[in-house]
């Protein structure tokens, strides 16, 4: 597959440099070839020559410590020994405590007590500098570490390194030895940091050249690759890592962009068949019944999107919009433009719930426009027609017919459309509802039933700051539709600290109260279905009883969650809407698509489970209709303090797009683009929101390369467009 010596040698599988056992516990932590060994930097170095300050010790953290000895001594009996030391960086002083192996014989037992002696008397002696890592902890009033790893900086040797704790201190001893500032890799507890350093300088001298040509790296204006990889696991000072790991940041952007740039090249070379619009056909017929007037951003976005509806190469764009800003309505219009053209369009969502939601929404919107060629319909009418994997197999056969012979000028469906029977007349438009549920094989799967590549229109509710969207949709021009239609009513949102006001909770039951009393109706939002899920969060079946037999006795209380049968959770969903459940219990599959404008209030049990974006993403389901909305977000986060603010800020804006960037900040890129909810995803050191220019750069140089003579012949280019080629089908990519 490569054509290049590095690109091989960089995609050895790990097991071949390190072995089998070690390279399983470096799979734990998404390494499993030479490459991605090489590009696990360290997360922080330590200077030997500078000492810690104990100052920011938090209890429970993990922390590297260069620190003092003030002495030590020995303790414990009946074949426990321990050593004790007290280290200091001058102000404050941390206990130390280590326990010598435990004795089973008088034999093990003079071992154990030789350790403990030589211990005291020279490695631990007073006055001694040394690394420290461990984790925070206190004991009678005092900051203590807990046996931790660490290793002397001025000239103590490790004596008989035959055991694995020996060994590690053999390890840390030589990382010191090698390197001015000593790198401090993301690890785990079988896979301590100095492990992971040894098999980093066992893999380089393995390296030879670089992985991009030498005028692309001109261009690039960053470090070549052996450089880097010496800057940032060898570093004499701080700065060189950083221009180091600046290399290697460059060559995530890169490979991102070059596959992005790739995919809208090969976009812009394909046709697809113009559609343009018609003057006096369905559209206007639907505009001119609308009872309300289209924002602003409907319309300069409608017109975007119909300009490029009308020509021969395929649109692909993006629209986030904020909540309730009315993006299925810009996409129907879009479909109504196609189906003048002669062509057909369709509507591909997550779930049976949400497609069936936009079916009922876009039927309601078209009346007898959307009959079909029946007796008395208007004259431009089309049909509408759902497919779902639940529907019986006449209504399946039915809607099929209707698709195959052009009758059903728009189709709305979920992952049913993907499957070999369904075949279109003249598919024009496909509209993907949701993008970050789909992935591109999926969109292309759907492509590949039209003729010529239909127009593509992605729409997400999620907004996503332009950094990401610039990194994971490059493929896409971007809309963005942020003002809300006349007539939405204001949602207040209130934060309760249930932890430090617990007698708060009763009066969000009150204010469901209140609201029903007043004729309307209300979500409470649970993040578990049972209590085994997770016993530390509120479950949807808990919950239920006993707000049906306590403080919302009486009222009509409905559940739905991801676990019950899709009938019965649509049954459950149908009742809300049409106002035969009073209060609906749910767990997150509530967060898109649901459109009930008579529900006017939503608590969210543990609200600090979840992001900003899906808070408000939830909190978009109220305040649909005319009344102002009341979102109680309930959490016991005492003194956390991340909690603390991003629920606070909640509080403070409407604005989704502010809080994406707030989300990005405060819970990194894996939060945002992926299902992880935690961590960095699969990038590994770009950070879309802090290095944005890297990424802008990147993107400007990948069409420059494309564009070069140089590119189509280069070797090294072609492995490089090889591994973007699996930069773009990877996980993060599909599922973003």
């Amino acid at each position: 597959m490569w054509r290049t010596t590095i690109y091989r040698e960089l995609h050895r599988r790990l097991a071949d440099v390190v072995g089998g056992p070690t390279a399983k516990e470096f799979a734990k932590l998404d390494i499993h070839t030479v490459d991605d060994l090489l590009r696990h930097v360290p997360r922080r170095y330590l200077a030997g020559s500078e000492m810690s300050d104990f100052s920011g010790l938090r209890i429970g953290e993990d922390a590297a410590l260069v620190a003092r000895v003030k002495g030590a001594s020995q303790a414990g009996s009946h074949g426990q020994l321990r050593v004790n030391a007290v280290i200091t960086d001058g102000f404050t002083d941390v206990d130390v405590t280590f326990f010598m192996p435990r004795a089973k014989d008088a034999r093990s037992q003079g071992r154990a007590q030789a350790m403990a002696d030589w211990w005291v008397s020279e490695l631990l002696s007073g006055e001694r500098r040394g690394i420290f890592i461990g984790k925070v902890g206190m004991f009678r009033d005092q900051l203590q570490l807990t046996h931790p790893q660490f290793v002397m900086l001025d000239g103590a040797a490790v004596r008989n390194p035959k055991n694995e704790k020996q060994q590690t201190r053999a390890a840390m001893s030589r990382a010191v030895q090698r390197s001015t500032l000593v790198g401090l890799y993301p690890a785990h507890g079988k896979l301590p940091t100095w492990v992971i350093a040894e098999a980093i300088q066992m893999a380089l001298p393995a390296v030879a050249g670089d992985t991009l040509p030498e005028w692309v790296v001109q261009e690039a204006g960053v470090l070549p690759f052996q450089a880097a990889l010496t800057a940032v696991h060898q570093p004499t000072d701080r700065q060189q890592a950083e221009v180091g790991k600046a290399r290697l940041k460059f060559d995530e952007a890169f490979g991102i962009q070059l596959a992005m740039a790739q995919r809208r090249r090969q976009y812009a070379g394909e046709h697809a068949t113009p559609r343009p619009r018609r003057v006096g056909g369905l559209l206007d017929a639907f505009d001119e019944r609308l009872p309300f007037a289209l924002t602003s951003g409907q319309v300069s976005i409608g017109e975007q999107v119909f300009d490029e509806l009308a020509r021969a190469a395929p649109m692909n764009r993006l629209l986030q919009g904020e909540v309730g800003s009315g993006k299925t309505l810009v996409a129907l219009r879009a479909m109504l433009a196609v189906v003048d053209a002669g062509g057909q369009a369709v509507l591909l969502a997550p779930t049976e719930v949400l497609a069936k939601q936009h079916f009922h929404t876009i039927t309601r919107f078209m009346g007898d426009l959307g009959q079909g060629r029946s007796l008395g319909s208007h004259p431009e009418a089309t049909d509408v027609v759902l497919l779902t994997g639940s529907r019986s197999t006449a209504a399946k056969r039915e809607a099929l017919n209707a698709i195959v012979t052009g009758e059903a000028g728009i189709v709305v469906g979920t992952h049913a459309l993907l499957s070999d029977p369904v075949e279109f007349f003249d598919l024009g438009l496909v509209v993907v509802d949701e993008q970050h549920r789909f992935g591109v094989e999926q969109r292309a799967a759907l492509s590949a039933k039209a003729a010529a590549r239909p127009h593509t229109l992605v729409m997400t509710a999620t907004p996503i700051p332009r950094s990401i969207a610039m990194t994971v949709f490059g493929d896409l021009e971007t809309s963005e539709l942020r003002e809300r239609p006349v007539g939405r009513a204001e949602v207040q949102t209130v934060f309760v600290d249930t932890q430090r006001n617990p007698g708060w909770v009763a009066r969000a039951w009150e204010r469901i109260r209140e609201e029903v009393a007043a004729g309307r109706q209300a979500f409470v939002v649970c993040p578990a279905i049972t209590a085994k899920d997770d016993e530390a969060r509120t479950a949807v079946e808990d919950l239920v009883p006993q707000l049906a037999t306590g403080p919302l006795q009486g009222l009509r209380v409905g559940v739905v969650h991801g676990k019950q049968h899709v009938q019965d959770r649509d049954a459950a969903m149908e009742a809300f809407a049409a106002g035969q459940l009073d209060v609906l219990v749910a767990t997150t599959v509530v967060e898109v698509g649901v459109d009930v404008p008579n529900a006017t209030v939503m608590v969210i049990m543990d609200a600090d489970r979840y992001g900003l974006s899906q808070l408000h993403q939830l909190r978009g389901r109220i305040g649909r209709g005319g009344h102002a909305g009341l979102c109680l977000l309930l959490a016991a986060v005492g003194d956390n303090l991340d909690a603390h603010t991003r629920l606070t800020a909640m509080t403070k804006t409407t604005d989704g797009f502010e809080l994406a960037e707030l989300d990005l900040q405060l819970r990194r890129e894996g939060d945002v683009l992926g299902a992880a909810q935690s961590g960095a995803g699969s990038l590994k050191l770009l950070r879309a929101l802090d290095d944005a220019d890297v990424i802008r750069r990147a993107k400007t140089l990948a069409e420059q390369v494309l564009a070069d003579p140089r590119a189509g012949t280069d070797p090294l280019l072609a492995d490089l467009m090889a591994k973007a080629e699996e930069v773009a089908a990877a996980d993060w990519m599909e599922k973003t």
